[in-house]
């Protein structure tokens, strides 16, 4: 008798073979994940945008003045921009007290605040009417602060004043510590270096919160620093 062949079970055949990797699937997984991505770091930017040229000023209990560079404790054009800026708000009533923000870097004789408040005191602000925060050294720090010194007053509603491209990140850091505050900018606007930086900082400090971003920042910087120390002869 002649055997009669039989060919292999498709079940079998299917059994030895190792399952195939569906690179269709992932690759759009990727491109979808991408485009979300895209999607949400454009939405971030057109709000830093609109955020920069908005200028939010309402009666309130105090104007909070987010600290920049000092140079031997004349505040710099930025700084002095948003003094000026403060002061402006003060005199048409917006609010009766000024907080001034910025603590100092090594070597400075003067704290951000305290070049901050010599400058209003010497454009007519009495010293009663100041509040000083003078150991930030970012803006989460400095309003984190800042915030505290208010509700020890009984003080609730805040104007923040800082640059324009910035105020979206205030108005986020300042919601997260539980402060009532719009933002007032000395400078609407800002450059695109400015725009992307604060869509990064936006986009991040709200997926991870931004007291943790000032965290990670301080690492990298540290890291840093002691990177460039041990290179050195």
């Amino acid at each position: 008798m002649i055997a009669t062949l039989r060919r292999p079970s498709a079940r079998r055949s299917s059994e030895g073979r190792k399952p195939r990797i569906p690179w269709r699937w992932v690759w759009r997984g990727v491109l979808l994940a991408g485009g979300l991505l895209l999607a949400y770091l454009l939405i971030t930017f057109v709000q830093v945008w609109m955020a920069s040229r908005r200028d939010d000023a309402r009666p309130a209990d105090a104007i909070v003045v987010l600290g920049a560079a000092q140079y031997d404790c004349r505040p710099s054009p930025v700084l002095e921009r948003r003094l000026h800026h403060a002061l402006d708000l003060y005199q048409s009533g917006i609010a009766g007290r000024i907080v001034v923000t910025g603590g100092k870097r090594e070597g400075d004789r003067c704290t951000e605040a305290t070049a901050g408040a010599e400058y209003l005191m010497a454009n007519g602000v009495p010293e009663a009417d100041l509040l000083r925060e003078n150991q930030g050294a970012n803006s989460w720090e400095s309003l984190a602060a800042a915030a505290r010194i208010l509700r020890d007053q009984g003080m609730t509603r805040a104007v923040l004043v800082t640059d324009g491209y910035h105020a979206l990140r205030v108005e986020a850091i300042a919601d997260e510590l539980g402060l009532d505050a719009v933002v007032s900018p000395s400078r609407k606007g800002g450059s695109p270096r400015d725009y992307f930086e604060e869509t990064a900082a936006v986009s991040i400090g709200r997926i991870i919160g931004f007291g943790r971003l000032v965290d990670i920042d301080d690492q990298v910087e540290h890291q840093l620093d002691t990177t460039i120390s041990t290179d050195e002869p």
